[in-house]
């Protein structure tokens, strides 16, 4: 993409301008750091724009305090960009699953995609960030066919990220863009810890 043309211009019978504004499905998978990160750089860039942004975290606990959120709350009340609505499934079911507990987390998994479907034909939010979204799917809590027709069908222009390790074959089909994050080197390879500011 040179200078931010296109290689290729389909025959699709939109203008630039049509083609330029279609949303997108958007998925940040792979064993690398930095998924999320990225998904929430974008939410910031949407903000700026007015976007009403929606947040749906589906893995790290709600007891969990990062550093995006914080921000994007923080700007979501400043009355400067859009609004910005923070949701949180679950206790942290990808790393601190407790024995006993799955049925539970399974069932907060499904309410958190049943919000997400009426949000979506109320076209509540410009831009929805599914974190952690791709671990619901792997383990079956939630339909990934439905997943992909639901987004494939959603009215208006609301752009969806998705985040998180082995994405679906089937979603990454759907995608407009994928994005995956390799690791070449880190810290906890030398037996450093995650630490703040860097991790949240």
């Amino acid at each position: 993409m040179p200078k931010g043309r296109p290689a290729y211009v389909p025959d699709d019978g939109l203008t630039t301008r049509q083609r330029r504004n279609r949303p997108l499905l958007i998925v940040h998978t792979g064993e690398g750091k930095g998924k999320s990160t990225a998904a929430f750089g974008l939410a910031t860039r949407g903000w700026a724009q007015g976007w009403n942004i929606g947040v749906f975290q589906f893995v790290k606990s709600a007891k969990w305090r990062i550093g995006e959120e914080k921000a994007l709350r923080v700007l979501g009340d400043s009355g400067e960009g859009g609004r910005v609505t923070w949701h949180k499934m679950g206790e942290g079911w990808s790393w601190i699953q407790r024995p006993g507990t799955e049925a539970d987390h399974a069932a907060d998994a499904a309410e958190g995609w049943a919000q997400i479907r009426r949000d979506l034909a109320a076209e509540t939010y410009r831009l929805y960030v599914l974190d952690e979204f791709t671990y619901p799917m792997k383990w079956g809590w939630v339909d990934v066919n439905e997943v992909v027709e639901t987004l494939h069908s959603r009215p208006g222009t609301q752009h969806i990220v998705i985040t998180g390790r082995d994405a679906d074959p089937r979603l990454l089909a759907a995608a407009d863009l994928v994005t995956e994050m390799r690791k070449e080197k880190h810290p906890m390879d030398a037996g450093q810890k995650g630490q703040r500011g860097i991790e949240w």
